[in-house]
């Protein structure tokens, strides 16, 4: 045996003796969720306000269309004023399709507000599940493996964040 392979057995072995000092696992929390019913109903709800959402923002926006379509029709026919009043109108049609856009899909929009109230109780639900089997079966961490949340439990042994906080001088 070479001592590069039995530096390598050796690092294999020290590695999985600190490894069973926790217990890890890994959770795939969007297949949980995409096979809960409640979720399914849930999504399924918001897709559907998402749609008549959108669609209603198409409509305005074909009647902004509509409008510009006519205003160019009839341009050469109009006074200055008359064009400047319907140019006014045209953009300020334009801006409140805009903000009904952002009030419906913005970071926090309608549509924010209604994942949350629809979908949160669900995942807390979840992870609540989580944290009771952790508890149950002894493990010391779980993470998901399908998103970037990452550490969903952890046992309270292993937060050094009240520490780090002393050793920076923060008083919490």
């Amino acid at each position: 045996m070479t001592i590069k392979s039995l530096l390598v057995t050796i690092a294999i072995l020290i590695g999985s003796l600190s490894l069973n000092a926790q217990r890890v696992a890994v959770v795939d929390i969007t297949s949980i969720l995409e096979n809960l019913e409640s979720y399914q109903a849930a999504q399924n709800k918001i897709d559907g306000i998402s749609a008549k959402w959108r669609q209603e923002i198409a409509q305005e926006y074909d009647k902004i269309k509509s409008l510009y379509n006519k205003y160019q029709a009839e341009q050469v026919l109009l006074s200055d004023d008359v064009r400047t009043e319907r140019e006014e109108e045209i953009m300020a049609k334009e801006k409140e399709a805009m903000d009904l856009n952002d009030r419906r899909f913005g970071a926090e929009g309608d549509l924010f507000r209604e994942r949350q109230q629809l979908i949160s109780p669900i995942q807390d639900e979840v992870y609540s599940a989580i944290e009771q089997y952790a508890k149950i079966k002894g493990y010391d961490l779980i993470f998901d493996k399908s998103a970037a949340i990452g550490l969903l439990y952890a046992n309270d042994e292993f937060d050094k964040t009240a520490e780090i906080k002393r050793e920076l001088g923060i008083r919490n």
